[in-house]
């Protein structure tokens, strides 16, 4: 179950980020908002998933997934390059939080 909060937790990080970015483009005190909700959720998650899985591990795969997601969300709803470059690298991304898995 620790595992799944943790993938649960990355979306948290993946949508904080990409909130991010959406109050940039206008601040505003809802889109702060979302901010702080977006990545409060991930926080709460993170924590379920600590309870079980080293912290090493949990803030490793937590931080690689949220960066992989926030890659495939820039590339996907904020027109951000996709060149074979970054796919090769999001690839290593995923690549080590798989094994970080597959080792715990």
């Amino acid at each position: 179950m620790a595992w799944i909060y943790l993938v649960i937790a990355s979306f948290g990080e993946i949508f904080g980020v990409m909130s991010i970015n959406i109050y940039i483009q206008k601040k505003t005190m809802a889109r702060l908002g979302l901010v702080i909700l977006t990545f409060g959720f991930g926080f709460v998650f993170l924590r379920l998933a600590m309870n079980s899985i080293p912290l090493g591990t949990a803030y490793a795969v937590w931080t690689g997934l949220g960066a992989a997601g926030a890659v495939l969300m820039g590339i996907f709803f904020f027109k951000e390059s996709a060149n074979w470059k970054r796919i090769v690298f999001l690839f290593f991304i995923i690549s080590g939080a798989v094994g970080l898995k597959i080792l715990d």
